[in-house]
């Protein structure tokens, strides 16, 4: 029987900045196949405008209460104010996004908890790492074996997850400056979970009723999840994985594979991507799949599971969170194996249209019609295995296959160690070439482009239109997420992108062989920018805090609450952070005045919203150019070559 033409586009559908993916939507749709495009079309009714800004509780059956602010009679039953209502649903999106980078750190902790005990099949791959670490958590190594010095660690760090009182070891790694900003504060996270029982608590009915001092505690909650529960992940990840290092590889749908079986990885948590990986390349399951007709086994990623494996082994991703369904809609994938976060359930709808199974692994991420095989550390590799095998058996099952011939080079992995030794080499690794360049005026400063893609712009157009003005005007760019896959099918994640870049940023870009557009990872990994920021201010010559630094950073197509943790702690950090389109607190201009301006005086970081992307990256860039001449560096400096008196009185 022949399936049903559904409608694919109409003005209030953008779809996909990518001609690949948009050609496979339309035969989609040809075909009768369902995904995000046709799923908007059909919603009777736009985005709730209280909800979209805020000012809707649902916190206790007297509501929902919808608020208007400076309405007098809009306030709720209780007497709750639009600006409390608003404040709350902040926290409670902080809370949310926190507890995903908490969640997936304690996972990564448990696991290289296993590993170090010999309880799980992975490696301790980065010993330098793991001294630092160990010093940093006060862990003696002298003496001892890698093994006794990762179990006593692992301990350490799982403990602050349930600590209760002190301060989260990784935050003693921020600017002098700024832990004394947060201890005169009070914001210094005192455990990893305790801070989103505490925001869930007061947010409930008739608890904290004051819109700052619930940001108080939202900023609190975020700062244990970006110097905390995400910096523990991707350290531990890097210790026990391997600490990325600069790799070529591709991107887009034209990394699948027509004579290959092709295996999906989506999610978050990079252990079962990393145990796919090894089984991939074992000779019996390289044979398994010959036997079916194919020539080996092809895995290619999706979303932040797909930057952990691009940057660490050069697999290639398919598809950002936006193409997930996309890439189904190939005909080309036998599995689709995935996590937790950012998982779309019409997944399962789509890949009933093909001969494709849906996979789940996670016991806390279950969708109705998927295969559930649950995921456990301990049989990483076992598991893998099954799933591969269960993925080879798919292949003779292929009907139509299209995978558009589009993919683009990308070089990843731009670790903060990487960027440290390309910049210093091996023996004098540090940030001093580009903290010069940046007094010198070559590179004007950093601008980070993080975070998802969204439906409701033409999705990647946004993200790449941003960079695209700021190399342009010699600011060097740190992506990290989709952010990271979109720029990267726009070709800027390469060393000839430099071409594109201002003649300063251009210069030295081709002196050091490397992109104007650092791919730094997956969005746990903000944290690595962070770090990157620190070393910035420790290197010396542009100020003494983060929030002093030619720095500003953006998501321009933001979608998940991740999103709204990351911004808070970057702002909390210091930063500037502009989002894209909309803003969860627009329906109270008391709250949004507080975190567009007077945030600024505490934290010396502020948010903003702006939906063009020109524009975005000219608010940016004034920002950046305003620290600048804070710094009394506004000016270019022109080269001065040192004679050897110079050299000696430098």
């Amino acid at each position: 029987m022949a399936r049903k033409i559904i409608p694919f586009t109409k003005p209030r559908c953008p779809g996909i900045f990518c001609e690949a993916s948009t050609r496979i939507l339309k035969e989609a749709a040809q075909d009768g196949v369902k995904t995000y495009v046709q799923r908007m079309e059909e919603r009777a009714i736009q985005p709730c405008l209280f909800g979209q800004g805020g000012t809707c509780c649902r916190n206790c059956s007297f509501g929902p209460c919808m608020m208007i602010e400076d309405v007098p009679e809009s306030i709720g039953i209780c007497g709750a104010t639009p600006a409390t209502v608003a404040a709350r649903n902040f926290c409670r999106m902080v809370a949310c996004g926190s507890a995903a980078h908490m969640d997936h750190g304690r996972e990564t902790a448990l696991t290289f908890l296993a590993a170090a005990k010999g309880e799980a099949p992975f490696e301790i791959k980065d010993e330098k790492k793991l001294h630092f670490l160990a010093e940093l958590y006060k862990v003696k190594t002298e003496g001892r074996s890698k093994e006794d010095i990762a179990i006593e660690l692992g301990e350490k760090v799982l403990a602050e997850f349930g600590q209760q009182e002190g301060a989260l070891v990784m935050t003693t790694r921020a600017p002098t400056k700024r832990q004394e900003l947060w201890k005169k504060l009070g914001v210094i996270p005192r455990g990893v979970d305790r801070e989103v029982v505490e925001i869930m608590h007061r947010t409930h009915m008739g608890t904290d009723q004051d819109y700052r001092s619930l940001i108080f505690q939202a900023t609190r909650c975020a700062l244990a999840d970006g110097w905390g529960a995400s910096m523990i992940a991707s350290e531990l990840q890097d210790i026990l994985f391997g600490t990325p290092v600069p790799l070529r590889a591709v991107v887009n749908l034209g990394a699948l594979s027509e004579d290959h079986v092709n295996i999906v990885i989506h999610g978050h948590e990079p252990q079962m991507p990393e145990a796919m990986a090894m089984v991939a390349q074992d000779p019996e399951i390289v044979a398994a799949a010959q036997e079916v007709g194919a020539k080996g086994i092809n895995l290619a990623g999706v979303c932040c599971s797909g930057n952990e494996v691009l940057m660490r082994h050069g697999i290639a991703i398919a598809g950002s969170f936006i193409q997930q369904e996309v890439v189904l809609a190939t005909g080309a994938i036998e599995a689709m194996v995935v996590d937790v976060q950012c998982v779309m359930q019409g997944l399962a709808e789509v890949a009933k249209c093909f001969h494709t199974e849906l996979i789940t692994t996670s016991s806390r991420a279950m969708i109705e019609g998927a295969t559930h095989i649950e995921f456990d550390h301990h049989r990483a590799l076992e598991i893998a295995r099954d799933i591969t095998l269960r993925a080879i058996g798919k292949f003779k099952q292929r009907r139509r296959v299209h995978i558009p011939d589009r993919k683009m080079d990308v070089v990843a992995g731009f670790s903060h160690e990487t960027i440290n030794h390309i910049l210093g080499g091996a023996f004098r690794a540090s940030y001093r070439p580009l903290n010069d360049n940046i007094i010198n005026g070559r590179i004007r400063g950093v601008g980070a482009v993080v975070g998802c893609d969204s439906c409701w712009v033409e999705s990647g157009r946004v993200h790449t239109t941003v960079v695209q003005e700021l190399i342009a005007n010699n600011v060097l760019v740190l992506v990290t997420g989709c952010a990271a896959t979109a720029c990267g099918r726009e070709g800027f994640l390469r060393p000839e992108a430099a071409e594109l870049a201002g003649p300063g940023l251009r210069e030295v870009c081709e002196t050091v062989g490397m992109p104007p557009v650092l791919h730094m990872g997956s969005c746990v990994d903000n944290s690595r920018i962070l770090i990157a920021a620190t070393e910035i201010v420790k290197e010396g010559g542009l100020g003494d805090d983060i929030s002093q630094i030619p720095t500003a950073g953006c998501a321009p197509e933001w979608m998940s609450e991740k999103a709204i943790a990351i911004g808070q702690y970057f702002v909390a950090s210091g930063a500037f952070v502009v989002f894209g389109r909309t803003f969860p607190t627009t329906g109270s201009k008391v709250v949004t005045d507080f975190l567009f301006r007077e945030i600024e005086e505490l934290y010396g970081g502020l948010w903003a919203v702006e939906s063009e992307p020109t524009k975005m990256a000219q608010m940016m860039i004034e920002h950046i150019e305003r620290k600048r001449e804070a710094l009394g560096i506004q000016e270019k400096k022109e080269r001065i070559l040192f004679d050897m008196a110079m050299r000696r009185e430098l």
